[in-house]
């Protein structure tokens, strides 16, 4: 297993991390191998899990951490960091 790999993002959608992001980064997640814990405010869930995802309550202009272990973590780390700094491909 490769290192781990963090990266700190802020969220841009209006309606921050709600249903929609939370599938979005779900969805994303699953196609990796390597394992994903995402935590906001001090908490950090299994970002292969959208129950967990939506008990973060990360708002608009909140700062969210993705951390990956496994061999393609870089990837998954960049792909969600790039879908979050989109605002999740969502219009205000």
């Amino acid at each position: 297993m490769s290192d781990e790999i963090v990266r700190k993002v802020r969220i841009r959608n209006a309606a921050g991390l709600h249903a929609r992001p939370c599938h979005a980064i779900v969805t994303t997640a699953r196609e990796f191998e390597s394992e994903l814990f995402v935590s906001a405010d001090g908490s950090e869930v299994n970002g292969k899990s959208i129950l967990e995802l939506m008990t973060l309550c990360a708002p608009c202009e909140s700062w969210i951490s993705f951390r990956a272990a496994g061999k393609d973590a870089e990837v998954l780390v960049a792909r969600l960091a790039a879908l979050v700094e989109a605002g999740f491909h969502e219009s205000d």
